[in-house]
């Protein structure tokens, strides 16, 4: 459902008769270009977007934390000073911050909230990390803790792959904690360093839900890291970012075929990466969709996380006359595409992608057109 600020504090306040002391946001995101590029040390090219993860909030005299979620109509509650692993859920990843920032050293106190998102579950556009993010957010907020969007995306970083159980990179709490409004953020993923990077004028950006999903720590995800991290060994690098094909193609005989498919991929998208930054900053629309489309290509031949659904949604979308460049986004396996398109003609580009995706597959899609948004606030 839509959400936004009025409607959470409508409904914090029908909860507990009064107004919130906090809202907080943390956006959920999408990659333009550098996929599964982050946990190698690489780069990436996401932008938040206007979907987000919403809580408001109020203070408790008390150390537990109790949240009533709108989505599940479900309140989850926990002690800060008795946390405990359960079943996978929602409050987890909540727990699973409060955890990682009190590892870390802060001091956190408790606090009612009402929770509600948008960002589509399981599609690829990260609403685990927008949901670590707000977190985050509101407990910074009531610890009155320093927000650093850097240090914060360690901590829910840190939280996904010790408590949840997922090995996922830097980059989703990166991109919901520091983006910037208008720009993709260019994420150097070894030094956490940004660059908002704008998008080429006269440009928009589509999102192509599949409506397929996947279950990302049943997935292939944590064996493509094992093989990358293999890749690395063999190569005798730190990670992948320190090597190059020319390196790569002298050590392919000592490769497994899956390992050295791995690995190439991981290169050359670290590259078209870091040159689609150059286009964006040049406006070239063209040679940014020319990349984005080689990126697919690879992601599916190479890396091999893309499926039937996505294959059939990027073709769709790529055939359309308005379209520079798309691909899969997000850790692949089912989700999400995203495409660049002419301003001009998204309603057309839309409105003839989801038909012609439907005639293809069988499957009634969810198209998002996505403007890039601010990073996780205090509202």
């Amino acid at each position: 459902m839509p959400i936004g600020q009025a409607e959470i504090s409508a409904r914090f306040t029908d909860r507990f008769g009064h107004f919130p002391n906090w809202i907080v946001r943390a956006p959920g995101r999408v990659n333009l270009i550098g996929e599964h590029t982050d946990y190698n040390d690489g780069f990436v090219l996401p932008m938040a977007i206007d979907r987000a993860v919403w809580i408001a909030l109020r203070p408790r005299d008390d150390r537990i934390v109790s949240v009533y979620s709108i989505d599940y109509d479900e309140t989850g509650e926990f002690s800060l000073d008795a946390l405990q692993r359960q079943q996978a859920g929602w409050i987890e990843y909540l727990k699973g911050t409060a955890w990682s920032l009190q590892e870390a050293g802060h001091r956190l106190t408790g606090w009612d909230g009402v929770l509600a998102g948008d960002v589509p579950l399981g599609a690829g556009l990260s609403s685990s990390a927008a949901l670590e993010m707000a977190a985050a957010r509101a407990l910074a907020a009531t610890g009155e803790l320093p927000w650093e969007p850097a240090e914060m995306a360690k901590l829910g970083q840190r939280a996904e792959n010790q408590w949840v159980g997922v090995n996922c990179g830097i980059m989703d709490q990166l991109i919901s904690a520091a983006g910037r409004a208008g720009n993709a953020l260019l994420i150097d993923c070894r030094s956490l360093q940004t660059e908002p990077v704008p998008l080429p004028r006269g440009t928009s950006v589509v999102v192509l839900d599949t409506s397929t999903r996947r279950g990302l720590v049943d997935s292939a995800y944590n064996e493509r890291r094992r093989q990358c991290e293999e890749a690395a060994r063999l190569l005798d690098v730190h990670a992948l970012r320190d090597a190059t094909i020319e390196r790569l193609e002298r050590s392919a005989g000592k490769m497994d075929p899956a390992v050295l498919r791995r690995a190439r991929h991981v290169i050359a998208e670290n590259d078209r990466t870091l040159l689609a930054a150059d286009a964006m900053r040049r406006g070239d629309a063209v040679e940014l969709g020319r990349l984005m489309h080689q990126s697919h290509r690879s992601l599916r031949d190479d890396y091999e996380v893309s499926s039937d659904a996505l294959n059939a949604m990027v073709e769709c979308a790529s055939v359309h006359r308005s379209c520079f460049g798309a691909r899969m986004t997000g850790a692949g396996f089912g989700g999400c595409a995203v495409a660049l398109v002419r301003a001009e003609a998204t309603d057309d580009f839309v409105r003839d992608t989801a038909a012609a995706y439907q005639r293809k597959t069988g499957h009634s899609p969810a198209v998002y057109v996505c403007q890039a948004a601010d990073g996780a606030e205090v509202m």
